[in-house]
């Protein structure tokens, strides 16, 4: 039936879809399959990628695996940003799955024996930008490959466990969809390392597990946590009756709940629950406890003028309530059979969102000290009756592991949404161990300076600048200013600078709360529009989008559940429209809001909006009327992007995301008269939810689109498409931006921070050049150092020649200074575009040749002789193209 489906998308009309399906195991594994047959024969494949950064904001981490006989050696898991080695105690990393299917990480297990890694993909956290998985991943040669060993509908895995007495016996805890629910949850085991799984604990389709953990030095004995939890776009119930703690004396085989009626919370009301064991007996539970607090009623909001904080937390808590328990602290002594809270008070851990933390930890030396995980990091000394924070001033908020040395008091490293930390004195100082470059960013915009500067917005990490070609590494550490600087705090959102002047920019943060900066003063004035009714007020997306006009740029277009434009560049606004959402829905995470704006280049006024409930509306006169078009567009998916075309007036771009059903199918849709019908442009796509599709500003055929899996072009308009794979891990693309002076494309990745790439000859494929045996593009200039072969190996020249072949052969270069041939070399070229290397070296017969009509070339220290100053020509199979150095 899919089948059929997704036929009937080519033609139109467009089949309706009245409700989304997850998309099924089954269609994963093809599509990672197809990918990877994708990826050998693309077109790009030879076409590197470059990252630029930052690494001193990190990205979520998830776990931490360290080996207990060499504590400088350990693996650190992020969220999205994959799995890192390093062994030098955090000095250096090295990402050790990028050549995996996925980058999407909940838990990793290390067998240290064996070197064995075993990754449980999906995270666990649950938040907005919590990826599905693949399954399970395992690696017996340390990551130099992985093998997919089941458990493929997971999507969310809770904990890993490998017995330390038997590495082929593994117990996981699957937590299962996030937006649906599934079979595949509760605790599956394997004794024959993957091969075969077992599920031994189920309760229901929205129940899962989100930790196991096992007595030290028995691993028959377990405690596992059900989690009851499901999410919607515009609803998150975190809690349930069937959110529990379960024991098992048989090594996993059987299990039997021990949270009823025994001192442990029961009811609606039971959260996320994280274990800690110090021994058979001795066990420690922290609890999201979401029912209300008795003795505090919530205060009404006092009628004053908010600050930027005051507004932040009042959105924030629109899907929250404020007034729940929250953190709690249970231990048992007898192995479950009672429990009892230990704290004395109400833990400030995690106000309302418990569901995002979860994580206990108990010292292995110490039954009496305890850490717990939530926005700040605390410890007890007590058992849990009383404690302090340790979060300090090197230390980021939002803590999701911690790893405690058994064999070292005090030596803890810590992962959070700002990266990882180590500490030898029990947390009261912290190193940050900041090297990989695994941002989350929710977008990317540059500017038309020179050099130009890329802007960003990440998750929980702010708003950053710096010129696109500043040098990461440890270096600013000495000068004490980072190439990247930031603008703003909270979870940075979409930016966009006056190309008239660019110290003005304009960046915000979660729902809504943008700014007017100006970094010449460092004045930051906020522009949220404010609702003059009493009785509704604006729905501002999590992700607000904001458009400066292309035709006046002090005309600002901002999108609540409404669209707002603002003459004087944010100081004043007016609505110039209804509400183009299907309005409001009942749940605790604000929806039916807008999520994407475009202003067409060839008319001012003509201007596209998509929700996040499904619609696109136009209007062509500057909001005086709008037309619904997306009737005949699947239905109730998110928009990511609408985007009127630079190349015809009457073409658009839509592309629609059901990640929130847990459906991954790539929806990207043309239309060429301003949406009245629609083409499917997405269809020969691997399954990869779309958030962003860009439009070539010299090549109307060459599209970009970037999907929760990878970054992919088109150079015929989505007929077909080619996967980019050199340098770049299947990582979430979140937004794109083109330098056009440049000829660059820039990659705002959720999970390895930022990349960029020449895309200048992709933009001159056309399909008379493919029909070329070889073409060769334009040569980079370079410019002649006396330096070059005398001492540091990186100070070697590097003329860089890019070509396309319409064939795998094999090629010569040949390098002519006139009509004298002074090198030839041979190349290996795919069919598609490719790059020869060239050193600016004279052969041994060029040189000769060469000096017979100019003057002696000299030799260089490493006895080599290079190119003087001049103009050079390049040829390859018929093919040429100059260059100089200068």
């Amino acid at each position: 039936m899919k089948s059929i489906i997704k036929l009937a998308l080519f033609f139109l009309p467009i089949i309706v879809f009245s409700q989304q399906l997850p998309t099924s195991s089954k269609a994963v594994q093809e599509a990672v399959a197809k990918k990877a047959v994708m990826s050998k024969n693309s077109l790009v494949k030879n076409v590197a990628l470059t990252n630029i950064g930052p690494t001193v904001m990190s990205g979520r981490v998830v776990d931490v695996a360290v080996n207990p006989n060499n504590t400088i050696e350990f693996y650190v898991a992020y969220a999205s940003g994959g799995l890192w080695y390093t062994n030098n105690n955090g000095t250096t990393f090295t990402p050790v799955l990028d050549n995996a299917a996925t980058q999407n990480i909940g838990d990793i297990a290390v067998d240290w024996k064996t070197g064995t890694l075993w990754v449980g993909t999906g995270e666990n956290n649950s938040s907005r930008s919590s990826y599905a998985g693949i399954g399970i991943l395992k690696s017996t040669d340390k990551g130099k490959t992985w093998l997919s060993v089941g458990l493929f509908d997971s999507h969310h895995i809770g904990r890993i466990l490998i017995n330390p007495d038997n590495p082929e016996e593994v117990i996981v805890g699957v937590l299962g969809h996030l937006y649906s629910p599934n079979a595949e949850r509760g605790i599956y085991k394997t004794t024959d390392g993957g091969k075969t799984w077992k599920k031994t604990l189920y309760i229901d389709e929205n129940t899962g597990i989100i930790d196991v953990q096992p007595a030290p030095n028995n691993f028959n004995v377990l405690y596992a946590a059900s989690w009851q939890r499901i999410r919607k776009a515009w609803n998150f119930d975190g809690s349930g009756s069937n959110s529990a703690i379960y024991k098992s004396i048989d090594g996993g085989d059987s299990w039997v709940k021990i949270s009823d009626n025994n001192g442990f919370v029961n009811g609606k009301g039971v959260g996320r629950i994280g274990l800690a064991v110090f021994d058979e007996n001795t066990v420690y539970a922290l609890l999201d406890n979401q029912f209300k607090r008795k003795q505090q009623k919530r205060k009404k909001r006092k009628k004053i003028k908010k600050t930027s904080k005051k507004q932040q937390k009042e959105d924030e808590e629109k899907e929250t309530d404020a007034s729940v328990i929250g953190a709690e602290v249970y231990r048992t002594d007898d192995g479950g059979k009672l429990w009892h809270k230990t704290n004395l008070s109400y833990l400030n851990l995690y106000s309302s969102y418990g569901y995002y933390f979860g994580e206990i930890r108990v010292d292995p030396q110490n039954k009496n000290a305890i850490y717990i995980l939530g926005v700040s990091i605390m410890k007890s000394k007590d058992g849990g009756k009383t404690f302090t924070s340790i979060s300090r001033e090197n230390v980021h908020a939002d803590h999701h592991a911690l790893w405690i040395d058994p064999k070292k008091q005090g030596h803890l490293i810590n992962g959070n949404d700002g990266g990882l930390n180590l500490s030898y004195d029990d947390g009261e100082s912290w190193f940050l161990l900041n090297q990989p470059p695994v941002g989350q960013f929710y977008s990317v915009f540059v500017d038309n300076q020179e050099p130009y500067n890329v802007y960003g917005g990440l998750q929980d990490n702010g708003v950053w600048v710096a010129k696109n070609n500043a040098k990461i590494n440890k270096q600013w550490q000495q000068s004490g200013k980072n190439p990247y600087q930031k603008l703003l705090g909270a979870d940075g959102m979409q930016v966009v600078v006056d190309s008239r002047d660019p110290t003005i920019v304009y960046a915000g943060y979660q729902y809504g709360s943008y700014y007017r900066i100006d970094r010449k003063s460092e004045e930051k004035k906020s522009i949220r529009p404010k609702s003059t009714s009493k009785k509704s007020s604006y729905r501002f997306n999590w992700q607000t989008p904001i458009q400066l006009s292309k035709h006046n740029q002090d005309i600002v277009y901002l999108g609540s559940n409404k669209l707002h434009r603002s003459l004087n560049r944010g100081d004043d606004w007016e609505t110039i429209s209804d509400d183009l959402t299907q309005g409001a829905k009942k749940g605790n995470v604000v929806y039916g809001t807008l999520t994407t704006i475009s202003e067409s280049p060839f008319q001012s006024g003509l201007i596209y909006v998509g929700s996040d409930d499904g619609l696109v509306h136009v209007t062509k006169n500057t909001g005086g009327s709008w037309e619904t078009i997306s009737n005949t567009l699947p239905q109730n998916l998110w928009v990511t992007r609408v985007i009127a075309s630079a190349h015809k007036k009457e073409r658009v771009y839509v592309t629609l995301n059901g990640y929130r059903y847990d459906d991954f199918t790539p929806y990207i849709y043309l239309s060429d008269n301003y949406g009245v019908t629609w083409k499917n442009i997405g269809s020969t796509l691997p399954m990869g939810a779309v958030n962003v599709i860009k439009e070539d500003p010299e090549n109307e055929n060459v599209l970009y689109v970037g999907t929760d899996n990878g970054l992919y072009v088109t150079f015929d308009k989505g007929n077909s498409w080619q996967v980019f794979n050199k340098n770049f891990p299947q990582v979430a693309v979140h937004d794109l931006a083109i330098q056009p002076t440049e000829k660059e494309l820039v990659v705002a990745t959720h999970g390895r921070s930022l990349y960029k790439v020449n895309i200048a000859p992709l933009q001159k494929l056309t399909a008379d050049l493919t029909q070329q045996a070889v073409h060769i593009f334009e040569i980079k200039s370079i410019k002649k150092r006396d330096s070059w072969g005398q001492s540091a190996k990186s100070d070697e020249p590097k003329i860089s020649i890019p070509f396309y072949s319409d064939s795998a052969t094999e090629v010569t270069a040949a390098i002519f200074s006139g009509s004298i041939k002074v090198n030839t070399f041979t190349i290996k070229a795919d069919k598609g575009f490719n790059e020869a290397v060239y050193d600016a070296t004279f052969s041994e017969e060029g040189k000769k040749t060469y000096e017979q009509k100019n003057k002696p070339v000299k030799k260089a220290n490493n006895n080599r002789y290079y190119l003087p100053k001049g103009e050079y020509t390049v040829k390859i199979n018929g093919a040429k193209q100059n260059f100089k150095i200068k």
